[in-house]
């Protein structure tokens, strides 16, 4: 796997923030089960959105449907930068994070590290699993910002003085809500049964 998956994208960010976990279940399991996770069945994840709703004043949400990482984040609006099957994806967009109901838009991959419209931060992040040794995966989630101009880098820093706290809690109840997944699966899958 590349060394740096985001420097194409974004090469020098504002805000960087990495986490990993050693998974004892194949790479490509630990993909499929980590794109489709619902990180809201996790109730202290649901807890962390809906407080920052409360905190900025979001717009009530209609009920959600569960739904995996990749899939929800692209309905939101986030475009899929680059994906090698099995091993990782890499996820993008831009927005104004400091608004209460935010949108994402999707900036094509060729365009998204050139793309440079005022107000903004570009967001991308990673899902990355890298077998490290036979049925060993070391599972790793990153994400990078960038303000695209000064006026927005001083509200982004603003808004993550706090909002870091609650991204960092999702990432650090994420990781090991996918290891213990993929883990459960691949002991059935050795154990020939189903799940």
């Amino acid at each position: 796997m590349e060394p740096a998956l985001l420097d194409r994208f974004i090469p020098r960010p504002d805000a960087r923030e990495r986490f990993e976990t050693s998974i004892r279940a194949p790479a490509a399991l630990v993909m499929q089960v980590a794109t489709e996770f619902d990180m809201q069945s996790l109730p202290a994840v649901k807890a962390i959105f809906r407080l920052r709703e409360a905190l900025l004043g979001a717009k009530s949400q209609s009920p959600r449907q569960a739904q995996g990482i990749l899939e929800e984040t692209t309905r939101l609006g986030w475009g899929v930068l680059a994906e090698q099957p099995g091993r990782a994806v890499v996820c993008g967009a831009t927005c104004q994070p400091w608004l209460a109901d935010v949108r994402f838009s999707a900036i094509e991959p060729q365009e998204f590290a050139a793309h440079a419209e005022p107000d903004q931060v570009k967001i991308a992040w990673t899902l990355e699993a890298e077998e490290v040794a036979p049925g060993v995966t070391r599972f790793a989630q990153e994400t990078r910002a960038v303000a695209t101009d000064a006026g927005a880098r001083a509200k982004f820093r603003h808004y993550w003085r706090w909002a870091r706290f609650g991204i960092i809690a999702i990432r650090l109840l994420l990781l090991p809500a996918v290891r213990r997944e993929a883990e459960r699966r691949w002991a059935i899958e050795r154990a020939g049964g189903s799940g």
